[in-house]
């Protein structure tokens, strides 16, 4: 466990309602011997918490085309997973980022680790999102199928069966892919009407092209 603080929240075992099973406890002082209240019988007592330093990791942090490098402060018996999202303060800015990978030793790579096993984090930005847009014309004639790129919010939700305008573009949604590290979708491919996908899940959408363009017969 890494250094504790006074607010946390541990689990310890409580002299007065369970002196054999660990159940949760508020940390009211820090130090050598630690001061907590049990959440449960609100008992205080003292006991004595193992810490173990926190240690730097390699991240790397995707951002459309572009990536770059920075470090994150974890405790070593911490476990990461693909899906995690956590922040990350850089020199040029602070973003919301989720984890896509992991690198353990040997190059290998890896869905889920302890910090301790752990070379490089992979990650991509989320708080801010592109999602490639792939448009057939109404007529159904794929040979004039085109894509397009949008930015919006991670947050932003796009639904099957309705219509987007993005300045002069503008489609109707009839399936998405979600991307292969998220969880909580039905499939990997929705296409009901109704199914909502976060921007920041989307892998590809694919839209009916209901753009009009002005245009003369003279």
């Amino acid at each position: 466990m890494s250094e504790i603080h006074a607010g946390d929240r541990i689990t310890v075992a409580c002299p007065a309602c369970s002196p054999d099973e660990p159940v949760i406890h508020e940390v009211l002082k820090p130090g050598g011997t630690v001061t907590v209240r049990c959440i449960d019988c609100h008992h205080v007592h003292k006991t004595q918490i193992e810490t173990t330093a926190d240690i730097e990791v390699a991240v790397v942090v995707s951002q459309g085309e572009e990536s770059f490098h920075t470090q994150l402060e974890a405790d070593p018996d911490e476990t990461i997973e693909a899906g995690d999202e956590f922040i990350v303060d850089t020199d040029e800015a602070i973003h919301q980022v989720r984890v896509t990978s992991i690198e353990i030793g040997d190059d290998r790579r890896t869905e889920h680790a302890t910090m301790s096993e752990v070379n490089t984090v992979w990650t991509r930005v989320v708080d801010n999102v592109s999602v490639n847009v792939t448009l057939h014309p109404k007529d159904g004639n794929r040979d004039q199928t085109r894509s397009l790129t949008i930015q919006v919010p991670g947050d932003y939700e796009f639904r099957i069966g309705e219509t987007e305008s993005f300045g002069e573009e503008e489609f109707e949604i009839e399936g998405i892919y979600v991307r292969r590290e998220v969880e909580g979708y039905r499939f990997d491919k929705l296409d009901h009407e109704g199914d909502m996908v976060f921007a920041k899940d989307i892998k590809r959408i694919y839209a009916r092209d209901e753009t009009t363009t002005a245009w003369s017969a003279w």
